[in-house]
């Protein structure tokens, strides 16, 4: 079934709807297998994830990281290329970020001193990007293949880099050490004191605003058409004068810079500080979002938002429900994955069915 042929209400609205509730519709009959009511566990989740302010702002905290990775998977999709190595180029930019502040904190303001982290973040993952997008374009290296091996490269050299070089002296946990209070990202309960003393911070708005570049820079600029064309077909946009190779380059430096900016959240506007698993499988999330969202910027702030509240809602569930282990979430975002991803298309037969018997 060739979902060009549908409505873009049906391809955007419709399918990772009926995905979504497929995917809820399985997590409640596990649940319900769990020994605990389904409509009753729902219950508890909206309400600690998206009604109660509080619960609410962490919702968006833990959405701010994924709106980036998500970002990140879903300009590489518009070309064509599947990007596996948000995690690791997360991992990278969460470095460049720290040894940048670890060298500036001491000295610098902190309004130069945070652009410096961002633009830290955003260059080593970039540059972790490059390697994967340089061996797809130049020696046909397989993108996927290369970057599910690039995760594991760099969570070897995290591990390396923090305990050879970070770790302060007499210290045993594997993390650097705390950052200066001028380090640390604005937090939005300074404005808004109903969010509560939750991590909530400006990056929030960055993630928002880079959205919105994302969109304005894929449906209404002259790098965007060649981008969507390259993704629909690279043989037409190669005679069309669109150069592959250096798309694929570039395409991959910002995939990998937007996945390296998704630490900024996590680091400088949560921990202020590099341990070694602070990434927490974010970018694997990020296909996630990518999928479901349609690489649409409503709908990757949508998905984003969804995925931050089932680790919101999830905590405080499992406590209210003991039958409810925590890693039942982890199975709901695969169910997610499996739903909006292998099996995006399921549904497509039975609406377009529906479409041709209205007209």
């Amino acid at each position: 079934m060739n979902t060009n042929d549908m409505p873009r209400w049906a391809t955007a609205f419709v399918l990772p709807l009926l995905n979504l509730l497929s995917a809820l519709l399985v997590a409640a009959l596990v649940i319900h297998l769990l020994g605990e009511d389904p409509l009753d566990s729902l219950r508890i989740l909206i309400n600690s994830a998206i009604v109660n302010p509080e619960g609410l702002s962490y919702t968006l905290f833990y959405a701010s990281t994924f709106i980036f990775t998500g970002l990140s998977v879903s300009i590489a999709m518009q070309a064509g290329l599947f990007n596996i190595g948000s995690e690791g180029q997360m991992y990278i930019g969460g470095l460049g970020l720290t040894i940048a502040m670890l060298a500036l904190d001491a000295s610098l303001p902190w309004w130069l001193l945070i652009p410096c982290g961002i633009v830290g973040a955003a260059l080593f993952g970039a540059l972790w990007g490059f390697l994967p997008g340089y061996l797809q374009a130049k020696r046909g290296s397989h993108i996927v293949v290369t970057t599910i091996m690039f995760n594991f490269i760099a969570a070897s050299l995290m591990n390396f880099f923090i305990v050879k070089y970070m770790i302060p002296a007499g210290e045993q946990n594997t993390a650097s050490r705390v950052f200066s209070a001028a380090a640390e990202m604005p937090r939005l309960n300074t404005w808004f004191p109903v969010l509560g003393d939750t991590p909530l911070n400006v990056s929030f708005l960055l993630a928002i605003v880079a959205l919105a570049i994302y969109g304005l820079v894929v449906t209404r600029s002259a790098w965007g058409y060649k981008l969507r064309a390259t993704g629909l077909n690279k043989h037409a946009a190669h005679y069309a004068g669109i150069r592959i190779s250096k798309m694929i380059i570039v395409v991959m430096l910002i995939s990998g810079a937007l996945a390296g900016l998704g630490s900024v959240n996590s680091i400088m506007g949560s921990t202020h500080y590099l341990s070694l698993n602070f990434v927490g499988g974010a970018g694997f999330v990020g296909i996630a979002i990518a999928l479901m969202g349609r690489q649409h910027p409503v709908g990757i702030f949508l998905s984003a938002v969804l995925f931050g509240a089932l680790i919101q809602g999830g905590f405080d569930l499992s406590l209210e429900k003991p039958n409810i282990p925590t890693e039942t979430f982890i199975f709901i975002q695969g169910l997610i994955i499996l739903f909006c991803g292998a099996m995006e298309n399921f549904y497509a037969p039975a609406i377009m069915k529906l479409i041709k018997a209205k007209g």
